[in-house]
């Protein structure tokens, strides 16, 4: 049994609220459960160095830990002067998962930055601000397009992501902290709307698992993730 008393495909409660941030072209609080994140899209009108005179935009992520989005206080990273190593995995993840969806050349010589900032930390905050991270850049593109700055082409495709795992010996979905903290397998899935896969993160945590037990942590994913995108489609509509 699981923790959460959740069935093996049972995710927990997903909300995502638009228009958060009265500021930000593109805002969306997403909540997995008790994990709560807070994704802002920005627009800024120029890319990298490396990219001028291409003719084609940029999106990049950033993602940070409020201190006390745990059970105790974390040090602010930008205090101890540098990112740690899980962050800057995880806001390139979320860079690379939005720039799978995007017309590059479509959005000009632009650059969308996506702040990812997790307010509550339960497990599954990578996956959370993947999520809700689109519904941001789709509202950023959509304050875009309402001043004739881009076309309908720029986004390709929806992108969500779910974790998995094995917990006592049982395949399952979404992962809250205990699980994730006691599982025998971890993994995160990122993929399109139309089931296309952009990443696969897993690991055994103690034994190795098996084919079989892979693919029936994808078949969950899958399920998961098409329920992810309808559940942005209605937030969307």
């Amino acid at each position: 049994m699981r923790p959460s008393k959740r069935a093996a495909d049972e995710m927990r409660s997903v909300t995502l609220e638009r228009g958060y941030s009265r500021h930000a072209e593109g805002s969306c609080l997403v909540k997995f459960g008790e994990t709560h994140v807070l994704c802002t899209a920005s627009l800024e009108e120029r890319v990298p160095p490396w990219l001028r005179g291409q003719n084609r935009g940029w999106v990049t992520a950033e993602y940070g830990m409020l201190p006390r989005a745990t059970g105790e206080r974390m040090r602010r990273e930008a205090t101890a002067g540098k990112q740690s190593g899980r962050t800057q995995e995880i806001q390139r993840l979320i860079g690379r998962s939005l720039r799978a969806v995007v017309n590059l050349e479509a959005l000009g010589e632009r650059q969308i930055t996506v702040d990812c900032d997790v307010i509550q930390a339960d497990g599954g905050t990578r996956t959370a601000s993947i999520t809700g991270a689109w519904v941001a850049l789709n509202d950023c593109l959509s304050w875009m397009k309402a001043r004739d700055m881009v076309r309908d082409n720029v986004l390709t495709d929806h992108i969500a992501a779910i974790s998995c795992g094995i917990y006592g010996g049982t395949p399952v979905i979404d992962l809250d902290y205990l699980e994730d903290s006691d599982a025998e397998t971890d993994a995160n899935f990122v993929m399109t709307g139309a089931g296309g896969i952009v990443e696969i993160q897993g690991t055994a945590e103690g034994a190795p698992f098996s084919r079989d037990e892979f693919n029936s942590l994808l078949d969950l994913a899958s399920a998961g993730i098409a329920r992810l995108v309808d559940l942005q489609k209605m937030a969307i509509s």
